[in-house]
């Protein structure tokens, strides 16, 4: 796995940030040396076969979310070796509970950013998936559309490349092996323990709404959630100096 590991200045404990389906580390760039200010460590993998971790020979068409997952608990034994605050977007999100949730020894605090995987109605998983089957250029910029609060022009120009980006062999086998029955339980979302925040933003266009009333309606007592004016589902790249506000305001009440 590649990943990057920048050397912070500050107290806190390491960082890691988990990025979505069809995205990179590189989704990131905006972020990292803002909170490098305040962590002492950041670390940004790929997972494999997104960025520039290639798929393992032993699965050449691809992993699907819980084999992904088990590569992310293996960078965390090898690589990050103590516990983090963990920040998962979207896929990135559901992972980063769901790594909460069976290896609490790895997560120190956790953030979850636009995340993926509340169990809404089977119709909407339904409609979610459909709209992440990309076939032409104009399917690549509708989903584009979905993704921000304001789309940057540049992105809709390149739509062929976001094309490719959305029918990696990665994005197909996380999208043939995500069923219903693997959306959050809500056992596993009342079980965290750890200081929990949650951010969603107000312009969301790609998860069903209902996802934020299921997180609300399952997350302990103590999680923060903040639905945010402005944020779309990539705040990192649309409005990163917010959200870096929102990660270490949080790290600060929550005493990291």
């Amino acid at each position: 796995m590649h990943y990057y590991d920048l050397r912070g200045t500050g107290t806190g404990p390491p960082l890691v940030l988990v990025h979505g389906l069809a995205s990179s580390a590189n989704a990131f760039y905006k972020v990292v040396h803002r909170l490098s200010r305040r962590f002492s460590r950041v670390l940004v993998p790929d997972l494999p076969g997104n960025g520039f971790s290639p798929l393992p020979s032993s699965a050449p068409d691809g992993l699907g979310p819980r084999r992904q997952l088990e590569y992310l608990k293996g960078f965390f034994r090898a690589v990050v070796q103590e516990p983090a605050f963990v920040v998962g977007n979207s896929l990135g999100g559901a992972m980063t509970l769901t790594l909460a949730h069976e290896t609490p020894e790895h997560v120190r605090a956790i953030g979850l950013v636009s995340p993926a995987g509340a169990r809404v109605s089977e119709e909407r998983f339904a409609e979610l998936i459909r709209s992440l089957h990309v076939h032409t250029n104009a399917d690549a910029r509708a989903l584009t559309r979905r993704l921000f609060h304001r789309t940057p022009v540049a992105a809709l120009l390149l739509a062929g490349e976001l094309r490719k980006m959305y029918g990696t062999r990665t994005v197909k086998a996380v999208l043939r092996e995500s069923s219903f029955a693997d959306l959050l339980e809500p056992a596993q979302v009342q079980s965290l323990s750890q200081p929990t925040l949650l951010i969603w933003g107000k312009s969301e266009k790609l998860l069903p709404w209902e996802g934020i009333d299921f997180f609300r309606q399952h997350l302990p007592k103590h999680a923060e959630v903040h639905v945010v004016e402005g944020f779309g589902h990539v705040p990192q790249m649309e409005r990163p100096a917010e959200l870096v506000r929102h990660l270490v305001g949080f790290a600060d009440r929550s005493g990291l």
